[in-house]
């Protein structure tokens, strides 16, 4: 060694370094791959994304191997700067070689390396698969002894590393990943894909036709009754039933007999034939099921009932993908009034108006667990019907009761919701006035 010239020792030592900033960089590339692009670049027959797939698929042996070469190169470039120092300054120059090469090293074979793969870490790691690929094959004994023994020590602590990491995403990640995505998707998309993730969250109840609302055909009423609601139906399918929607005989597809209207052929006897039985859904069905219910029983709407047996509301198919590209029909009464803007930043609201709705189209957060309808939060929060001109707080939303019948609120004013107060004993005081 000692008749090597300090040139080459330089020139070796260099080398050196730049394997140390190759396997430092190359490691945090491998780590920081979008495992989502990898595994759409393997789908695609990408030869290094493969590569790259098999080495990420045991990443005890690949981090072996790469440190493994980091720490030989390392310890030579040690040992390396050490000569070069004594034969230039004596015994002084191993606290020069030290001072020298951890500044040497930190900088160009850490910092800028990881920095660099950190941001372009597809363009290292395809390079670096086809380099490490032969080398773990070549070092698997040293590898596999050095895995064995650290393995066993991790496996005290309970960790098993030769199980790869779990790569599933939760619903709020994916609604993360989706938002983190809206520079490179259409906004309308990435909000169809947003209400797709919401619909997890989201029952029957939260967008049925109330009972109240329900519009049907009463085959006791005058036949003339019959005809105008077969006629003038909003609706395509409407239940039949007797007297009440709790004695449903089934579901009429008005569009079957509006010919028979048309060639004056339409009778109770022609009418029952185009009956068909009756769909129910059990309350609390949450829609990506009703979805896949409906899809399931070739059918488009369906009434909800209680664990009574009693009917709640009326959903159909039209209603659910509403909820996913938005309204898209104007032939079908809303499922609540409309919210009416006021010139003092408060907004007039109908009381059947539903609070998932509401938070939605302006952006609040008013309770969703519980009733679905402002009515029905309000009555559950005061257990009274309350008188005109009332006024209560709600979540810090003021809200006023502007006009009630005996046994539901109409309207309300609710203004948006004030900030937080440190002093407020309750949320939810509410304070009668007369109206």
């Amino acid at each position: 060694m000692n008749d090597i010239s300090i040139g080459i020792l330089l020139i070796i030592l260099l080398v050196l370094i730049s394997l140390s900033a190759f396997f430092s960089g190359s490691e945090t590339a491998l780590m920081s791959l979008n495992r989502y692009r990898l595994k759409h670049q393997v789908d695609k027959g990408h030869r290094g994304a493969i590569l790259v797939s098999r080495l990420l698929s045991r990443p005890d042996r690949l981090l072996g191997l790469i440190l493994l070469g980091n720490n030989l190169v390392n310890f030579a470039a040690v040992s390396l700067t050490t000569l070069i120092t004594l034969r230039l300054y004596g015994e002084a120059g191993v606290a020069i070689a030290t001072v020298f090469l951890t500044l040497i090293v930190l900088i160009f074979a850490e910092v800028m390396p990881k920095t660099f793969a950190a941001v372009k870490p597809e363009r290292l790691s395809f390079l670096a698969a086809y380099l490490y690929t032969p080398l773990l094959k070549l070092f698997y004994p040293v590898i596999w002894l050095t895995n064995v023994i650290a393995n066993q020590m991790l496996a005290v602590i309970g960790v098993n590393p030769t199980i790869g990491r779990n790569e599933s995403l939760d619903i709020d990640e994916l609604r993360a990943v989706v938002n983190e995505a809206k520079q490179f998707i259409p906004g309308q998309h990435s909000d169809m894909l947003l209400r797709i993730l919401d619909l997890e969250t989201a029952s029957v109840e939260d967008i049925m036709v109330p009972r109240s609302e329900i519009t049907g055909i009463d085959l006791n009423d005058d036949w003339s009754d019959v005809e105008y609601q077969i006629t003038h139906s909003q609706r395509t399918r409407v239940p039949v039933f007797r007297d009440s929607i709790d004695n449903t005989v089934g579901m009429l597809h008005l569009r079957k007999v509006l010919n028979l209207v048309a060639r004056d052929e339409l009778n109770a006897d022609s009418l029952n034939t185009h009956i068909r039985e009756a769909y129910f859904i059990p309350a609390g069905t949450a829609l990506t099921q009703q979805l896949l219910n409906f899809q399931k029983n070739k059918r488009r709407s369906g009434l909800v009932v209680d664990e009574y047996g009693s009917i709640q509301g009326l959903v159909t198919l039209e209603d659910i993908l509403e909820e996913i590209v938005g309204q898209f029909t104007t032939d079908s009464p809303t499922r609540s009034s409309d919210i009416h803007k006021q010139d003092d930043g408060s907004y007039l609201i109908d009381g059947s108006a539903h609070i998932r709705d509401i938070n939605r189209a302006l952006k609040w957060s008013l309770p969703k667990t519980g009733p679905k309808t402002i009515n029905g939060m309000i009555l559950e929060h005061m257990e009274m019907i309350p008188e005109p001109g009332t006024s209560l707080m709600i979540e810090n939303y003021p809200i006023e009761i502007m006009r009630t019948s005996n046994n539901a609120v109409q309207s309300v004013r609710i203004k948006p919701r004030l900030p937080d107060k440190k002093d407020n004993d309750s949320e939810t005081d509410f304070e009668e006035t007369e109206g």
